[in-house]
């Protein structure tokens, strides 16, 4: 279980009020007159990403209201609970009443929690949330590691994240799951027919590679995915003159393939 959630039947959680314009008045009449006052003369206003910290006995906290925008609204931040983590003080909570997309709330919540710790230590999770009924917590942690994994990759500099690296990270998750994983790496790209992976990463000192991860029954139906791995791009040569580097407008069609030929760059 990632470690943003908790089971239900320990401490006793926060609840955690998911407000707009429209539900405000209805949530006002189930928080009690003690918090609704409260609300009152700290102006609260359910907007988008506000939140209020409603106070109880003896300095403990009775509860949370956290905006969202109203149903009508077209289009709506279906990850804007994943801003909670940030916000809430250590503790336990739960979702007291359904944002506009229950299940991305809840995976909201732990990607929200998210730290680079390769570098140096961070805190662990210190609000967690509950998992409602009917939510497949297990499945959420999957997704939730899976994004850190790609965000941990991502935040690697390329000093230390180059191909190899790259294979290696992709080698430990196949043993993870049992999958099959093979590479072509360096000139045998192009012995396998890889010319344009081999003629980006030439230049590097660090050869270029294709990971190819299979996973699953060979009879079910075939999913292919495909992503360009770039550890390393300079961002082609500056060929324009400062005037030219002035406008924000697109460099002409020769301009841009000379910039793409002369780029170096490491990818997988």
């Amino acid at each position: 279980m990632h470690p943003a959630y908790v089971l239900r039947g320990g401490a006793k959680p926060i609840p955690i009020w998911f407000v707009a314009a429209d539900t405000y008045p209805q949530v006002c009449g189930e928080i009690g007159p003690a918090a609704r006052r409260f609300a009152e003369s700290a102006r609260f206003e359910p907007k988008p990403g506000q939140f209020l910290l409603l106070p109880g006995v003896d300095g403990a906290l009775s509860g949370v209201l956290f905006g969202l925008e109203t149903a009508d609204k077209p289009e709506k931040d279906r990850f804007l609970a994943g801003r909670l983590p940030g916000l809430l003080p250590p503790g336990t909570y739960r979702y007291a009443n359904a944002a506009h997309e229950p299940r991305l709330a809840v995976l909201a919540f732990a990607l929200g929690g998210y730290k680079f710790t390769r570098y140096r230590k961070a805190d662990a999770y210190a609000a967690k949330l509950e998992l409602p009924d009917g939510l497949d917590g297990a499945d959420l942690s999957r997704i939730a590691e899976g994004v850190a994994l790609a965000r941990d990759l991502i935040n690697t500099p390329a000093n230390d994240l180059g191909p190899a690296e790259l294979e290696e990270a992709a080698r430990q998750v196949a043993v993870r799951h049992g999958a099959m994983i093979r590479t072509v790496t360096g000139d045998e790209l192009l012995a396998q027919d890889f010319p344009l992976i081999h003629a980006v990463g030439r230049a590097s000192p660090r050869a270029p590679r294709l990971i190819d991860m299979t996973f699953g029954d060979a009879a079910h139906p075939k999913i292919t995915l495909v992503g360009k791995g770039v550890c390393f791009d300079t961002g082609g040569l500056d060929i324009k003159p400062d005037s030219g580097m002035r406008q924000t407008g697109s460099c002409s069609a020769r301009a841009w393939r000379a910039k793409s030929a002369a780029n170096v760059s490491s990818p997988v």
